[in-house]
C-alpha cells in the first residue's frame, strides 16, 4: 500500500524456529504491497575451507553466493536468486548513490559441535528492516521472505561456517535504491542482497575490555533524524569522529544527546550499558538511538537471571560513576569496557578487568547463540542439512 510516496510496511512474525531444508511454506498476506515466492530447494556446498580459523578477524573474506531479489515501481519484489558472490552493475544515478536510500542488518550463523547451524532471532533483524525501509521510503521484503533469503544465503556458504567456538558466519542482507533518479525522489527500483563472510572478534581486543572516549564535538543523531532506524548514513556519518579516536589509541567513540550534550546516546556501531549496585541501566529508544538485537536480547537474558534494568536517560555522569560497563551488537555480542576518558579524565573499570556481570551475561547469550545451552527462549532457528 502506497502512502504519500511511500511504500507501507507489514510485519509478519514466525512462530515456528525450527525449519527444513524444505522452505517455507508461504501465504502472501492481503495487506503486503511487496512479495516474493520462497525457495522450493537450496542450493548447499560441503567442500572444507582451508581457512586460519585460529586468527580469523572482523574482515571480508570473499565466499561462493550471494542472494539477489529486485522490487520494481509496481512494489512487487521478484523471486530471489542465489548468484555467485561478486560485484553488481548499478547506474550511476541509483538512489542509493546519489541520495542514500539504503539501509542494512547484520546477524550471524554458528554451528553447533554436532555440526548444524543456528541463526539468531532472524525475524528481528527482518522486522527492524520493515521498519527503517518505511522510514526511507523503500519496500521491504515480508518477514517471510527475509528468512528465506536468509536460509538460503547460508546454506549455500555453509563450508564458511566456522568451526564451533572459533567464530561466526556474519550475514549483511542489503536493501537500495538501485533505479536511477535525477531529482530528489524515491527510486523507482529496489535490489535486497545477502552476502555473507566468515569473522572472528570485531575489536583488535577480542573479549579484553576496550577503551572509549565520549565525543564532545560531534555528534551521530538528533530527533526527528534517522538515528533509529539501520540507514546506510547513519555510519559514514561517524567515520571521522572514530578515526580521530583510534588515532589517539581508543577503540571506539560514545555519543552524547544532541540537545543536552550529557545523556548517553551509542557507541558508533553498538548500544552501552552501564551497571551499578547491580542495578543494569541502558539509554532508551527514542528515536535516535538504534534498536539493536542484542541490546533486546541481553535485556531480557537480563530480567531472566533476576537482574533490575532500566530503560532510561542515562547521563555521562553516572557513567563514569559506574561499577561496570559493557557494550552490545551484533558484530561486538558483548564487550566489556575498560576505560571511559571524558573532557581528558580518564575512568577505569574492574582493574581493566571483565567485570562480573557482563562476563555472566555474555556466556549466557553466546551459549544460546552456538546452541551450547537449551534454547528456553525459543530464539534459535536450526538449519537442518
Amino acid at each position: 500500500m502506497a502512502q504519500n510516496g511511500c511504500y507501507a510496511a507489514t510485519t509478519n512474525k514466525i512462530q515456528n524456529h525450527i525449519y527444513p531444508v524444505p522452505s517455507l511454506s508461504y501465504k502472501a498476506p492481503s495487506v503486503a504491497k511487496c512479495h516474493a515466492s520462497l525457495a522450493t530447494n537450496y542450493t548447499e556446498t560441503s567442500e572444507v575451507v582451508d581457512l586460519d580459523w585460529e586468527n580469523l578477524g572482523f574482515g571480508l573474506v570473499d565466499t561462493d553466493f550471494m542472494y539477489v531479489a529486485k522490487c520494481g515501481p509496481d512494489g512487487n519484489f521478484s523471486k530471489g536468486e542465489v548468484l555467485p558472490f561478486g560485484p553488481i552493475a548499478v547506474s550511476p544515478s541509483a538512489g542509493v548513490l546519489n541520495y542514500g536510500q539504503g539501509l542494512f542488518e547484520g546477524l550471524k550463523a554458528y554451528r553447533k559441535t554436532d555440526g548444524s547451524i543456528l541463526l539468531f532471532r532472524p525475524e528481528e533483524n527482518a522486522s527492524r528492516m520493515i521498519t527503517g525501509a518505511g522510514r526511507m521510503c523503500m519496500p521491504a521484503p515480508t518477514v517471510e521472505q527475509f528468512v528465506d533469503a536468509v536460509k538460503q544465503t547460508v546454506l549455500a556458504n555453509k563450508r564458511w561456517v566456522p568451526p564451533t567456538g572459533k567464530g561466526s558466519l556474519y550475514i549483511r542482507p542489503l536493501l537500495m535504491g538501485s533505479g536511477a533518479v535525477l531529482g530528489l525522489a524515491p527510486a523507482p527500483e529496489y535490489t535486497f542482497i545477502i552476502f555473507v563472510s566468515p569473522v572472528g572478534n570485531y575489536f583488535k581486543e577480542g573479549l579484553s575490555p576496550i577503551n572509549l572516549i565520549v565525543e564532545d564535538k560531534f555528534h551521530r543523531a538528533s530527533p526527528g533524524g534517522t538515528g533509529g532506524v539501520k540507514t546506510i548514513g547513519n555510519y559514514a556519518s561517524v567515520l571521522k569522529a572514530q578515526k580521530i579516536a583510534k588515532g589517539k589509541g581508543y577503540s571506539d567513540v560514545l555519543y552524547l544527546d544532541v540537545v543536552h550534550d550529557k545523556y548517553l546516546e551509542e557507541v558508533s556501531s553498538c548500544n552501552i550499558f552501564v551497571v551499578k549496585d547491580n542495578v543494569i541501566s541502558t539509554p532508551a529508544i527514542k528515536g535516535t538511538i538504534l534498536p539493536g538485537i542484542t541490546r533486546k536480547s541481553i535485556i531480557e537474558v537480563a530480567q531472566s537471571k533476576g537482574f533490575k534494568v532500566e530503560e532510561r536517560l542515562v547521563s555521562v555522569d553516572e557513567l563514569l560513576n559506574a561499577d561496570e560497563v559493557f557494550c552490545t551488537g551484533t558484530a561486538v555480542v558483548v564487550s566489556p569496557v575498560g576505560s571511559i576518558t571524558y573532557l581528558g579524565k580518564r575512568v577505569e573499570y574492574g582493574n581493566q578487568g571483565v567485570g562480573v556481570v557482563s562476563q555472566q551475561l555474555s556466556k549466557s547469550l553466546t551459549g544460546l547463540q552456538m546452541g551450547l545451552v537449551e534454547d528456553c527462549m525459543g530464539w534459535t532457528v536450526r538449519l537442518n542439512q
